[in-house]
């Protein structure tokens, strides 16, 4: 079966589960078509790209599987005009779909294999407005000013509340939250003042935040 195909019947069976769960959002589900995921996984991998599982890439990291990644977008709520703030930019993909919404995204990861591999795929789409750093995003990124949402894809241990001077007022952050063991809870966090309002959202898989930048990958 041609890559196109298997492309299109993937994002086909990916619409069909996403709306089970109530996720009809046109400029997203537009936003993710237009984000080619194949393009995203290591090859050996394409034929999973739009499955719920998560796939493995390079440094040891991972990506989240396809109904993961649309939950997370879709809870972000992003618009256009938006600056957007990613901590954890693995693959790419999630920078990518957000990239076709938004105004801005800035996101960071501490491999540099990852950073140039994501840069890659953002020039071969036309992403210009989506700018990826090496940095250590444990307490986000300081001195680029303020921001309307921050996803972050790597487990707090308590509550980020330095994330608040990074929000703008009634901007809101989504971050998995560690709550015994390993388990995660998604939250939402929406800035009031300088206060966060918290929703918890649903569990999810990711590993703990790590800090300072990877020296050999």
């Amino acid at each position: 079966m041609k890559a196109a195909m298997i492309e299109k019947e993937g994002f086909a069976a990916l619409v069909l589960r996403l709306r089970a769960q109530g996720i009809t959002d046109l400029d997203l589900l537009t936003a993710i078509e237009q984000t080619p995921r194949s393009q995203f996984v290591p090859p050996q991998f394409a034929s999973d790209a739009y499955s719920s599982r998560s796939i493995p890439i390079e440094c040891g990291s991972f990506m989240e599987g396809a109904d993961l990644a649309a939950r997370l977008l879709a809870q972000l709520h992003v618009k256009p005009g938006h600056r957007v703030l990613e901590i954890g930019t693995g693959s790419g993909f999630l920078a990518a779909v957000i990239g076709r919404i938004a105004e801005r995204v800035l996101t960071v990861e501490r491999y540099r294999t990852l950073v140039k591999a994501a840069q890659l795929r953002m020039e071969a789409l036309g992403l210009r407005n989506v700018i990826i750093r090496q940095a250590d995003g444990t307490h986000g990124l300081q001195g680029e000013g303020t921001f309307d949402r921050i996803l972050v894809t790597a487990a707090f241990e308590s509550m980020p509340r330095f994330y608040a001077e990074q929000l703008v007022h009634g901007g809101s952050m989504i971050a998995p939250l560690i709550t015994e063991g390993e388990n995660c809870m998604m939250v939402r966090l929406t800035k009031t003042g300088s206060r966060f309002e918290r929703e918890d959202l649903f569990p999810a898989p990711y590993l703990p935040l790590a800090s300072h930048i990877a020296l050999h990958l």
